[in-house]
């Protein structure tokens, strides 16, 4: 009867193993091969204390549940380590056909581990467990960078959202959130994912809301066109909060790409102006012509004149004088904006401010000897602005640029003098800044 009661037990316990398994691999989504793995470690683990120097191994017996522990020894002629070792005499009476040489493998009752032992294999058990549910939420959310995601604001820490996304909670630090907004514990959020990181507490997913590629997300969302790939969001520009640009453009001359985004009555980008907290869009028509593009981006100010230093990736800009405030926007919002969007330096002037700089240059340009007006001219239109710029030229280049008013050897002490010149110009400002 008692030898009944225990062959139950240890039924029961192994029923209760198997179901462990499956409920760890269901509830944490972790292979049912690896659980098994790890228990089989912590079990060799646990042993390999208790019976230290032995050669030892475990193996989970899927048939009765249970793992079972071994312990491995060579069959010697003389035996000198009675821990790895087994003299061929006894050996054969385990099995008498076991030759010198051979390993034979002895079952060890996993039970003899002890309380102690046990108590090991659970935390280390536990601890493996821990390290493959981080992998794998790791794994999980390392390929969605630069999606948008959607999750519950479970609390505040010192001033960043700590956000329920599903398998792990999130942060959205302060820095990555629209000025002014306000979330509480248990208010829906979205926002796009930044960074995942590993850190000794696990996997942490960075959120932003002020990300460009947040805007950008919404858009995709809001915009079916977007989606289908006909309407391409080119670029994207932010000053969270308060204005925003998007440039756009479309593979299929029928569709408007800006009625795309704004939608019928506005009812698409207001969808979006109301989840950015009031943060105003322009949408404009991206080309793929550097100086269109940025007239585009400038606006609603109207350009005059454009003047392109294409080796410093700069723009003169030139407005109306009525227009000059317009163009560089409240505190030079809209002109930073442009340059965000375009990727090129810009220099907004009004046109009157703007004649008197190009008379400033070419006359400096003209106290060079060789260079008239005319060719001072051609130089400011060519994008140069300092002596320096000449300096760059190589004689037939200058000669070219001049249309011949300049010939090659007279050039070279063109050349020569701007470089001169651009030498003072930059011992000059290094002083200046050193005082």
């Amino acid at each position: 009867m008692i030898g009944g009661n225990q062959t139950k037990e240890r039924r029961a316990m192994a029923n209760e193993l198997l179901q462990m398994i499956d409920i760890i691999s269901r509830e944490k989504g972790i292979e049912r091969s690896n659980i098994i793995a790890y228990i089989e470690e912590a079990i060799i683990t646990a042993a390999r204390k208790q019976y230290v120097g032995r050669d030892m191994v475990a193996r989970f017996n899927e048939e009765i549940g249970e793992v079972e522990l071994f312990e491995n020894k060579k069959v010697v002629e003389k035996v000198e380590n009675k821990d790895v070792e087994i003299s061929l005499e006894e050996a054969r009476e385990f099995d008498p056909e076991v030759m010198e040489g051979d390993e034979l493998e002895f079952k060890i009752p996993v039970g003899n581990l002890g309380r102690v032992g046990a108590q090991a294999v659970k935390q280390l058990l536990s601890q493996r467990v821990r390290d493959a549910e981080r992998e794998k939420i790791y794994n999980d959310y390392k390929n969605r960078k630069d999606e948008l995601i959607t999750g519950e604001v479970r609390r505040l820490e010192h001033g960043d959202l700590i956000v329920d996304i599903g398998k792990t909670e999130a942060i959205l630090p302060k820095k990555e959130q629209i000025p002014k907004e306000v979330f509480r514990p248990g208010d829906k959020i979205r926002a796009y994912i930044v960074d995942v990181l590993r850190i000794s507490r696990g996997p942490q997913v960075i959120l932003s809301r002020i990300h460009p590629g947040f805007l950008r997300k919404l858009f995709e969302i809001e915009v079916p066109e977007i989606a289908e790939g006909v309407v391409h969001i080119n670029a994207v520009a932010r000053e969270p909060g308060v204005r925003a640009k998007i440039a756009v453009s479309s593979t299929d001359t029928d569709v408007d790409p800006i009625g795309a985004c704004v939608g019928m009555k506005g009812a698409r980008v207001q969808n979006i102006v109301q989840e950015l907290r009031g943060e105003k869009i322009d949408i404009i028509p991206y080309h793929p012509e550097s100086a269109k593009f940025v007239c585009n981006a400038i606006a609603p100010a109207q350009v005059l004149k454009v003047f392109m230093n294409e080796d410093e990736k700069r723009m003169d800009i030139v407005v109306p004088d009525d227009q000059l405030s317009l163009a560089i926007g409240r505190k030079g919002q809209n002109v930073r904006l442009a340059v965000q969007l375009t990727g090129w330096k810009l220099d907004v002037m009004s046109e009157e401010k703007f004649n008197e700089y190009r008379k400033e240059i070419v006359k400096a340009f003209s106290n060079i000897e060789g260079i008239n007006d005319v060719i001072a001219e051609l130089l400011f239109t060519e994008g140069c602005r300092k002596y320096a710029d000449i300096a760059e030229f190589t004689p037939k280049e200058l000669s070219e640029l001049s249309s011949g008013l300049i010939t090659q050897k007279a050039a070279k002490p063109i050349i020569a003098r701007a470089k001169e010149l651009a030498e003072q110009e930059s011992l000059a400002k290094e002083t200046a800044e050193n005082k």
